[in-house]
């Protein structure tokens, strides 16, 4: 997602299927890997990356799994905002103390994925201007949060929780520029639909006061998303068609549309300064050049199991975590658009969300452990 810019950075980790059977993001199990730790609780990287370790943050009040989704760092403040979902609060990590502090009282409910019933609540955050956003997906709310006091305000009902996850907040994201925020629905890769196949957009011109504006259309369900306030623009994946298309934020018309050559699409990040947009498609990133026509500029490879994944315009540096792989892939992007290879940092399996947060240092997330994962460097 974009991050560094003119947006906050934003990503998620949550349910994904591979192929025709479900997987839950390893929420019950972590596999072996080649994982240093070190005396002060760290893991460290492998020799040849050693600059990097990761540092486990564990959320208040877990003992195992927790069903974490779409995560966001606020540059404004340093506070790094985790919707803990099945927890009923979302946690705020302090970047400098580490210290977290809790937002708690959110509704939980179970859902039914798959034939299958998971609890679940919070599950999407969002930096707005001075407040912040929550999506739950246990109740199909969204919340106002004061960014500073950490007061919770008030609740909006997006449709009825009976009408379950296809009609549940997703992905929720503050658009800036026209001082929106854009919700998408359902659950895409689990194969769940959107209930209208649409994304739902609200008027934030009252930043602790949300009003239903409209709806604007797509092919199919929306999946992933970055945003570039400076040129007004909002690039989602369209699940079912395997594009992904750019919206005008202030016409809200779908104005452009690209095949990257493939139908596992999820996360997206932009560089807004040089007009490169990445774009996650399971086991690479693919890097498209905005203002030759969307003309694919290069691909790297990651490994399996890449969900979102984020860009630092300060360092001009790619982030993406793949789960399977359980490896982190840091990337610099040059002024053709193509990626050179920094580093391959060992994670864990499931790790699949990352948010790249000042200088050097990023965040991920660790479901089956209910923690985040702190990359710094030494």
């Amino acid at each position: 997602m974009g991050s560094n810019n003119s947006s906050p950075s934003i990503s998620k980790v949550g349910y994904r299927s591979q192929g025709s059977s479900l997987k839950l993001v390893k929420l019950c199990a972590i596999a072996s890997v080649s994982i240093l730790w070190t005396a002060n609780g760290m893991m460290a990287a492998d020799p040849v990356n050693s600059q990097y370790e990761l540092k486990p943050l564990s959320l208040p009040g877990t003992t195992g799994p927790v069903a974490l989704d779409y995560f966001a760092y606020d540059r404004s403040t340093g506070r790094l905002w985790v919707p803990a979902s099945n927890t009923g609060s979302v946690d705020v990590i302090d970047e400098v103390t580490d210290a977290v502090s809790q937002v708690t009282g959110f509704q939980t409910g179970e859902v039914e994925l798959r034939g299958r019933k998971i609890k679940l609540g919070p599950t999407a955050v969002s930096i707005g201007d001075g407040v912040v956003y929550i999506g739950n997906r246990g109740n199909s709310t969204l919340c106002v949060i004061d960014a500073s006091s950490l007061e919770r305000r008030e609740c909006l009902q997006v449709a009825p929780a009976s009408a379950g996850p296809a009609a549940a907040p997703d992905g929720v994201v503050y658009v800036g520029a026209t001082r929106e925020l854009w919700i998408t629905t359902g659950a895409p890769p689990l194969g769940i639909a959107s209930a209208d196949k649409s994304i739902q957009v609200f008027d934030a011109s009252e930043r602790h006061h949300l009003k239903w504006k409209m709806r604007i259309p797509l092919d199919g369900s929306a999946e992933g998303y970055a945003v570039d306030n400076q040129q007004g623009r909002f690039y989602t994946n369209i699940e079912e068609t395997g594009n992904t298309v750019a919206i005008d934020a202030r016409t809200h018309k779908v104005v452009a549309k690209w095949s990257v050559g493939s139908h596992e699409l999820q996360g997206l990040a932009v560089d807004n300064a040089r007009g490169f947009l990445f774009v996650a498609c399971g086991d690479h990133v693919v890097s498209l050049d905005l203002g030759h026509g969307g003309k694919i500029s290069d691909s790297i490879a990651t490994g399996p199991g890449l969900d979102n994944i984020d860009y630092s315009l300060d360092r001009k540096v790619l982030y993406a975590a793949a789960s399977q792989a359980a490896t982190l892939i840091i990337a610099e992007v040059d002024d053709l658009g193509k990626f050179h290879l920094m580093a391959t940092v060992p994670t864990v399996k499931g790790a699949r969300g990352v948010i790249a947060a000042k200088g050097e240092t990023a965040y991920l997330i660790d479901p089956a452990e209910g923690r985040i994962l702190k990359l710094i460097t030494k």
